[in-house]
């Protein structure tokens, strides 16, 4: 792991205010991912008001996630710009102005904007910043530190879904969406706890002008990530993944009444799978931690995502209520390692430097899949009048991802132990040694028989050289 010290230049803390940082991510981790869900509870209400069908206000919770996961990219943008503490300050200021305006809409198409655009992109300044500040406080204990932060959504699940419905049994949605406009804003206040620390943000301003905007953006956005092995595999599998993966918790309750169980019953399910879930992803951050499984993190990775898809395969034997609870402990469990892990092994594989645009290219390509795995689900169920055939697809789905995983990471880490080795030949080998001194020397006599008239061509092949080898010179 020593390579992700030298990648941030410092050696990261592993603790102190690092915790604070921590319990502030799980908040805006909490916040960013509870709320398109817990959003659900004002759906009749709206439809009643607008006079819309449920499709139609569905939308509003399908364009807040679209927006969390399609401005990744513009949010680690941001962060690499001017770092995690302003962006998520930022973020909170977005989402509490986006829910006070929602309180005074008069349309659906307004609500949209409000709560779909304008608080789903303050959102999205949410999640990617706490999920990068850890990677920069934490290296020995990270797992942990990921694990914790991840643990804000089921314990905001359970908080946000029960006030929820309080305030709208009290101040209806309009009153409602006021008062939650200023929960949102203790979104700032976690993101003052995001302290600086290694180096400032890049504000490079000399001859700014004169590069192009690709160049500009690429400055702030790794783009030569899609080259890096590692990071096309984690992202195929993780793309594959999310077809199956929110689908059976959108479902679970319409099943559980689909076969005769009564709507307290059905959503107590919920209940469950949330507190298994809120267990199981600081356990497995511990468990990912220890020396056994660090090392090979990826495999557990893969064995969380397969055993997701084995739960749902095996959902249509439950036929009673006992069933469903046994099926919901099982859920839980597996999709809490797999939330978990799903950064921290981003993270394993990219190394703490590249993580800041990694995560926002991730979560730009995963938007599309995420979106779709559900209305699939919708469809089948359907077409065939049936759930049994959404959990079988959403099982064989996440199977299947687990196992590409499996199959590549394996691959990968023989690979990068083959190139690691080689390296080490290189450097022991004397004959090579001599080769690279040779070309070396070749250089300095090329150089130096250059007349003036090559002088600039020198110098730029010089800062190239200078460049590529990484080093700073003042």
């Amino acid at each position: 792991m020593s390579h992700q010290v030298s990648d941030l230049g410092y050696v990261p803390p592993d603790g102190g205010w690092g915790w604070a940082v921590v319990f502030g991510a799980s908040i805006s981790v909490g916040f960013a991912y509870t709320f398109p869900k817990a959003f659900t509870i004002y759906y009749k209400e709206l439809q009643d008001f607008f006079g819309t069908s449920y499709s139609e206000i569905a939308w509003v919770s399908s364009i807040t996630l679209a927006t969390t996961y399609g401005a990744g990219p513009i949010s680690s943008i941001l962060v690499n710009r001017y770092g995690s503490r302003p962006v998520v300050m930022l973020g909170g200021l977005l989402c509490g102005i986006g829910m006070v305006s929602a309180a005074f809409c008069t349309s659906i198409l307004q609500l949209y904007i409000c709560v779909g655009f304008i608080t789903g992109f303050g959102l999205a300044l949410n999640l990617q910043p706490s999920v990068i500040i850890i990677g920069k406080y934490f290296l020995k204990r990270r797992p942990i530190a990921n694990g914790l932060a991840m643990a804000g959504s089921p314990v905001m699940l359970c908080t946000l879904a029960p006030l929820n419905q309080f305030l709208f049994d009290n101040f209806g949605w309009r009153g409602s969406f006021l008062i939650l406009g200023a929960v949102l804003l203790n979104c700032c206040v976690a993101g003052a706890l995001f302290r600086p620390i290694g180096e400032a943000p890049k504000e490079e301003v000399t001859k700014e002008e004169e590069k192009g905007c690709c160049e500009k953006i690429n400055r702030y956005l790794d783009f030569s990530l899609f080259k890096h092995r590692g990071f096309l595999i984690y992202l195929i599998g993780n793309v594959l993944m999310f077809l199956g993966f929110f689908a059976p918790i959108v479902f679970l309750a319409p099943y559980a009444k689909h076969i005769g169980i009564d709507e307290y019953s059905a959503a107590f399910l919920l209940s469950i799978l949330a507190i298994v879930d809120m267990i199981a992803r600081p356990a497995t951050g511990i468990i990912a931690n220890s020396k056994w499984v660090r090392p090979r993190i990826q495999y557990f990775f893969s064995f969380a995502i397969a055993f997701n898809g084995a739960c749902h395969l095996l959902c249509p034997l439950a036929s009673g209520y006992t069933g469903l609870v046994i099926y919901s402990i099982f859920f839980g469990l597996a999709f809490g390692m797999v939330c978990a892990m799903l950064f921290e092994t981003l993270m394993d594989l990219v190394g703490a430097a590249q993580f800041t645009s990694a995560v926002g290219l991730v979560t730009i390509v995963e938007c599309c899949t995420i979106l779709l795995g559900p209305p699939i689900g919708g469809t089948l169920i359907d077409t065939f009048g049936d759930y049994k055939y959404m959990f079988i697809k959403c099982g064989a789905v996440m199977v299947l991802a687990g196992t590409f995983l499996f199959i590549m990471n394996y691959y990968n880490y023989h690979m990068l132990a083959k190139e690691e080795k080689e390296r080490k030949a290189k450097e022991e080998d004397p004959k090579i040694v001599r080769t690279e001194n040779e070309g070396r020397s070749n250089w300095n006599k090329e150089t130096q028989q250059d007349g003036p008239e090559l002088e600039p061509l020198k110098d730029e092949r010089e800062g190239l050289k200078t460049e590529v080898n990484g080093t700073n010179e003042v």
